[in-house]
C-alpha cells in the first residue's frame, strides 16, 4: 500500500497556493512587511546579529540576493549595519526599533488571521497542528542542513 505523501504532497500545494493569494506583491493584503523582509528580521532576532556570509549560509541563497534584501531593508529603516559585536571582520545586520516594532505589528496581523482561519478548531488541534508543522519543518531543516533556530 502506498504512503499518503501524495495527499501531503495536494495540501502542501494549495497551502502555498493560499499564502500566494493573501500575499501579493510578496505582502499580506493588509500587511505591512513584504514576505522576504519579515523572514529576513525573523531570523535576525531570533539569532542576533548576523552578516552577509551568515544569511547566505542560513538562507541558502547566494550573497547578491541577500545585498539586495538587506539594502532594501536599511533603506526602509528595518536594520541598520553595526560592527561585529564579537570583533569579527564583517559587519552585521541588526534590527532598528522600527524593523522590531514592524515585525511584531505583521506577526499579529499573521496570527489575526489564522484565528480567523482556525475559529472553530480546539486549542487542543491548533496544537496539534503546530507540532507537526515543527516536525515537518525540522526534518526539512535536518535534510537541508539548515536550522531554524525556534525561540
Amino acid at each position: 500500500m502506498a504512503r499518503p505523501t501524495h495527499e501531503v504532497e495536494y495540501e502542501q500545494m494549495l497551502l502555498s497556493r493560499y499564502t500566494y493569494l493573501h500575499h501579493a506583491g510578496g505582502r499580506r493584503k493588509d500587511g505591512v512587511l513584504e514576505r522576504s523582509a519579515y523572514i529576513l528580521l525573523s531570523r535576525i532576532r531570533v539569532q542576533g546579529p548576523m552578516s552577509i556570509g551568515e544569511l547566505s549560509d542560513a538562507f541558502g541563497l547566494d550573497a547578491s540576493t541577500l545585498n539586495r534584501q538587506t539594502a532594501a531593508a536599511m533603506r526602509a529603516g528595518l536594520v541598520e549595519r553595526i560592527p561585529d559585536p564579537d570583533g569579527g571582520m564583517a559587519r552585521k545586520f541588526r534590527i532598528t526599533v522600527r524593523g522590531e516594532h514592524l515585525m511584531e505589528e505583521e506577526r499579529q496581523g499573521i496570527v489575526h488571521s489564522l484565528d480567523e482561519v482556525m475559529t472553530d478548531w480546539p486549542d487542543e488541534d491548533i496544537a496539534a497542528f503546530a507540532a507537526y508543522l515543527k516536525r515537518f519543518n525540522t526534518d526539512i531543516e535536518r535534510i537541508a542542513g539548515r536550522p531554524w533556530p525556534r525561540p
